[in-house]
């Protein structure tokens, strides 16, 4: 059994690896692909195969698929790019004769009205268009999101224009197990899973980081564009902060909660709000 993970060199793509090496995959059934090649040369001396090649580059991703069992899918980063860039994995995936497509999308994908969800909707449907036997892993957001923010929200608090809304976090390396999992399992094709973990609010967010440091921090709920305008004076670009901004308001509607696909495919509770801050802090 073949398995190309694409996205080797991004923090998703090298966490399934681990996985399917942790699994028990032989690392030469393992094709690790990405745009730097240096970047993937410790998995090199570990005995993964690498491939160059990026979502620009049709030709070098029918070679890198070449002979594929299994494709591991990594969504794209370019936002705004990516039905193009998806498009050609897609093809490039078709001429080479995978057996199985599972593709990294979002929650809700074919429900959603998140700005970020177009994208995602249009590419499962590219592949379902190929007829690639698939498998959709709809991850909801990162708890790396909030984690990663720690030391300004313990100074400034928690903005967000997220209301009571539930988000269903889980961390990336719960996400690159669920998909490991799936790669390393039979009969998955046609499913379609929505992952994410213990859903949380905002507020909950604020009175987790206020329990764990012993510093006060409260939760402020915004308008869409009032948050996009804080967003933008923190110094983000304005594309950028309203994509996020834009994220809130679905979360707020709901659109970023699921149910328990992610802990049923890990076999244990997914890692917690409570947990992951504890481990960031």
């Amino acid at each position: 059994m073949s398995i190309v993970v694409t996205g080797a060199t991004g923090p998703l793509g090298r966490l399934i690896i681990e996985s399917l090496l942790n699994r028990g995959v032989s690392a030469d059934q393992i094709v690790a692909v990405g745009r730097n090649i240096d970047r993937l040369a410790e998995l090199a001396g570990r005995g993964v195969v690498t491939q160059r090649a990026d979502y620009d580059d049709p030709e070098a991703l029918q070679a890198a698929f070449a002979g594929a069992d299994k494709l591991m899918f990594v969504s794209g980063s370019e936002v705004g790019k990516r039905v193009v860039q998806h498009g050609n994995v897609v093809t490039a995936a078709k001429e080479a004769g995978v057996g199985l497509i599972v593709y990294t999308s979002i929650a809700n994908a074919d429900s959603s009205s998140l700005a970020l969800a177009a994208e995602h909707k249009a590419t499962e449907q590219l592949i379902r268009d190929a007829g690639l036997p698939h498998v959709f892993l709809r991850n909801s957001w990162y708890l790396e999101n909030y984690t990663a923010q720690l030391p300004t929200y313990r100074e400034h608090g928690v903005a967000g224009a997220a209301g009571d809304g539930r988000v269903s976090a889980a961390t990336r390396a719960d996400y690159a197990e669920a998909a490991a999992a799936v790669l390393t399992a039979e009969g998955q094709a046609g499913t379609v899973y929505e992952l994410g973990g213990a859903p949380f609010t905002l507020t909950e967010l604020a009175a987790e980081i206020s329990r764990q440091t012993g510093t006060e921090v409260s939760y402020v709920d915004l308008p869409v564009d009032k948050y996009t305008e804080l967003l933008v004076a923190a110094g983000l670009p304005e594309g950028y902060a309203a994509v996020l901004a834009d994220g809130d308001r679905g979360l707020a509607q709901g659109e970023l909660e699921v149910g328990d696909d992610l802990a049923k495919l890990l076999g244990r509770t997914p890692t917690t709000l409570a947990e992951a801050i504890r481990a960031a802090l």
